[in-house]
């Protein structure tokens, strides 16, 4: 296979618009996970720790959460099915890209300092189509033809 096929079926699967998800970032995550038949959302709430290939139909974030004192990461790929939505709710300023250094680090030092940000226009995925031109109907295409034809003879 070549490279240009594989790059047609990535583009196929990819998502028409997704939020702009930088490292820093607070996000809630909500995932369908499968019980037996039944699907469910479930929501993952943490600072975005890495971010990998965000142009790429693999684009993929990790997320780490503090849970009962110990520290869960979950990596997410953003054009998944799977991944019914992701929302920022904090926006922090960091100067690099892969935040690994949080692991290490719990409490008043793992705290990242807060930036400000308009939340309703970063988490906006809703896509804007653009406007096609109003084409016209056939036959008011032939009538005009005709219109045409009668004046060309009539000069003539």
């Amino acid at each position: 296979m070549s490279f240009e096929i594989l790059k047609q079926i990535g583009d196929a699967q990819k998502k028409a618009k997704i939020v702009d998800v930088r490292s820093g970032d607070t996000v809630k995550v909500t995932q369908k996970i499968k019980e037996g038949e039944k699907f469910r959302s479930q929501v993952f709430e943490g600072v975005v720790i890495r971010v990998d290939r965000k142009e790429s139909h693999t684009a993929r974030i990790v997320v780490r959460k503090i849970a009962s004192g110990v520290g869960v990461e979950k990596s997410f790929l953003l054009h998944s099915p799977l991944v019914e939505k992701v929302e920022i709710v904090k926006r922090a300023k960091v100067r690099r890209n892969n935040l690994s250094y949080l692991r290490k680090r719990s409490g008043k030092s793992a705290r990242l300092s807060a930036k400000d940000f308009d939340r309703l226009a970063v988490n906006d995925t809703t896509v804007e189509e653009p406007e096609a031109p109003a084409e016209e109907k056939p036959e008011e295409k032939v009538e005009e033809i005709k219109e045409e034809k009668k004046e060309e003879k009539t000069e003539a």
